[in-house]
């Protein structure tokens, strides 16, 4: 697989590019949210943190990244599904005080983790992959590498398993001590929201509308719950659709996963139900036919709001090599939204669920 990957280097400069995004038809309160946004985003994370570097464990734990890559190749080729759990895991944490790892933490009487925000309790898994990779990593660099470290090579890591694009992983992030059950329940999208409030949660991490749609693929990998995308498919679905005999024949399959009553809510569907196991652009072709599974994918391109997301999607959609690099771009940037306090008061967890004692 390794002579097919293909390598980027990080974009030194980014463009927010945001004025197609600013149509006449978005009301003026959105508006000023959206420009509030982009204004103050910029001072909450470093997008090229001056703590990360590329040989970081060079000489601490010149091994870890072998170490991670080799567990991932087991859980990926025992189920490739577990490619996509890590991947969420990824973002979830880094949308949250950076990406510190505070996604890691479970409860305890003094500390009350993110697991049970409403974005993750039935959302995240993978946690049990994270543990073995710490084993790991600790058996042979005990105290050294951190676990917000090794889940984000990890990230980068299952997506190449799946075919996905290759890209340079920076560390030095230190674990936090602290996590925030308030600020899971409020940043991270969800799978109804609108195309207005999925971008402003972006740019409030400093991630632009380009990072947006190029991240927003790897739905190409993973599964969603029918609690999900029941809304989706017994909403708007046929709308978006061409209506066509294969969009009907999908249409009533997932309806049959999903009941609209009566349950089922833990039923679950491939976001990309041509190559589910592949990570490729397929997730934008779907777009194109306006059979997202997921409402806020499907906004990316349908929304009348969408002007530079659906550029960007037919974009992504024709040019594989074009998604490809930009993912890559856009996820050296998201796992280099760092939590400041964490690189004060922050450690290396000998357990990635617990603060050190």
């Amino acid at each position: 697989m390794s002579s097919t990957l293909l390598s980027f280097k990080k974009s030194k400069k980014e463009t927010m590019a945001l004025s197609p995004l600013f149509h006449s038809n978005l009301p003026s309160l959105q508006f000023v949210l959206l420009v509030s946004v982009f204004i103050f985003s910029g001072s909450l994370y470093a997008s090229d943190d001056p703590h990360l570097s590329l040989d970081y464990y060079a000489s601490t734990c010149p091994t870890v990244f072998d170490i991670i890559r080799k567990e991932m190749e087991c859980e990926v080729l025992s189920d490739p599904r577990n490619a996509a759990l890590v991947v969420r895991l990824h973002f979830h944490d880094c949308f949250v005080q950076g990406c510190d790892g505070s996604v890691l933490l479970d409860d305890t009487i003094t500390l009350q983790g993110e697991k049970k925000a409403s974005p993750n309790i039935n959302s995240l898994k993978g946690f049990r992959i994270i543990d073995k990779i710490k084993n790991k990593v600790e058996s042979e660099c005990p105290g050294i590498a951190s676990c917000a470290d090794i889940l984000t090579i990890a990230a980068r890591d299952a997506v190449i398993l799946v075919g996905g694009p290759y890209w340079d992983v920076p560390v030095g992030r230190k674990d936090s001590k602290t996590a925030s059950f308030e600020l899971a329940s409020a940043n991270i999208p969800t799978a109804d929201e609108g195309l207005v409030s999925i971008i402003s949660k972006f740019l409030y991490q400093g991630l632009s509308v380009t990072d947006t749609v190029a991240l927003s693929g790897a739905h190409t990998i993973g599964m969603a719950r029918c609690a999900n995308f029941r809304a989706r498919i017994y909403g708007d679905f046929e709308t978006t659709s061409d209506r066509g005999p294969m969009s009907e024949t999908y249409l009533s399959n997932l309806k049959s996963i999903c009941p609209a009553a009566g349950g089922g809510d833990n039923n679950v569907s491939a976001m990309d139900n041509i190559t589910p196991n592949l990570f490729d652009n397929s997730y934008y072709q779907i777009l194109l036919r306006g059979e997202g599974l997921l409402n806020s994918d499907q906004e990316l391109y349908s929304s009348i709001l969408g002007i530079q997301t659906k550029q960007l999607v037919v974009k992504y959609a024709h040019d594989p090599i074009s998604f490809f690099q930009q993912f890559s771009d856009s996820m050296v940037k998201l796992g280099n939204i760092t939590n400041p306090d964490s690189f004060t008061n922050g450690e290396v967890r000998k357990n990635c669920r617990f603060v050190n004692t």
